[in-house]
């Protein structure tokens, strides 16, 4: 199938009548998001990382169907941020985080192990506790590729492989594991008239801290009120986030932060030499 009017025939039986830069009408008159996959296997971890998410507690796109090319969703019609909405986002992803994974690195149910955020391959490799996990299998793969590619000198890799040594004293109190959506940075954060819906995902079993220090590395409108929608709401339901959450942003925004300097190079590096050395002033 080359195009989106072929994949449409082709997983829905349906007939296109017009196709936009991603959004492919039929002639029943609904509207479906048509985008293609990053790389292997990267529409069936979408797919099955939507499907985890859909319980329910926050607004996630209906998968209709996909293959290795291309993954066909729910339309949902864009609309202005409110501070309703952003309380009942925080609200809903705390009861989302709480439903838990079977194990940290954990993909979702039927979901491949070798998935993808973004542009770049991730590896979702189960460990029996978060620390373990999130050096060796988000760290480090990254920082190996950034020295590679000659975008980190010694120094500053040094400076990160300090965070992975240490990581036992700066990660906090341990924690379940939680389901995340993995990547919600601000573009993956999508405003509606039916609320604020989660779209993109990496998902996998990981720590909560890092789907909110995500949505805090490039902001996001109303963020105050929703992480103050959801410390209140994790609080409510006897799970409060553990105290030094907020210091600790710079230690779950170091593997967003070498994503990107791989995939995009620039100040990227830097940034996330800077978010190393946040985290090593907690050990």
């Amino acid at each position: 199938m080359t195009d989106a009017r072929d994949a449409v025939r082709h997983l829905l039986g349906a007939e296109p009548t017009s196709v936009g830069s991603n959004v492919v009408t039929l002639d029943d008159g609904r509207r479906v998001i048509a985008k293609r996959g990053a790389g292997p296997r990267a529409n069936a971890a979408e797919a099955a990382g939507l499907r985890w998410l859909t319980t329910g507690d926050v607004g996630v796109p209906d998968v209709y169907a996909h293959d290795e090319t291309w993954l066909l969703m729910q339309y949902v019609p864009s609309a202005q941020p409110t501070p309703e909405a952003a309380r009942a986002f925080g609200h809903g992803l705390a009861a989302l985080h709480l439903r838990g994974a079977p194990a940290f690195g954990a993909p979702p149910p039927d979901g491949p192990r070798d998935a993808w955020i973004g542009l770049a391959p991730m590896h979702n490799i189960e460990e029996p506790d978060w620390a373990t996990f999130y050096a060796a299998h988000r760290v480090e793969p990254y920082l190996r590729d950034a020295v590679d590619q000659g975008l980190l000198d010694a120094r500053e890799s040094a400076v990160i492989s300090q965070v992975c040594e240490r990581i036992d004293a700066i990660a906090g109190p341990p924690e379940p594991p939680a389901r995340l959506h993995g990547d919600a940075w601000s573009g993956n954060l999508h405003w509606s008239s039916d609320g604020l819906w989660l779209i993109d995902p990496a998902s996998h079993g990981g720590h909560r801290e890092t789907d909110l220090a995500m949505m805090r590395l490039f902001g996001a409108p109303l963020l105050d009120v929703i992480l103050d929608a959801y410390t209140e709401a994790a609080a409510d339901a006897g799970a409060p986030l553990a105290d030094g959450w907020r210091e600790r942003t710079g230690l779950h925004q170091l593997f967003p932060l070498l994503v990107h300097t791989v995939l995009f190079g620039g100040g990227y590096a830097r940034q996330a030499v800077a978010a190393a050395r946040s985290a090593l002033t907690l050990a």
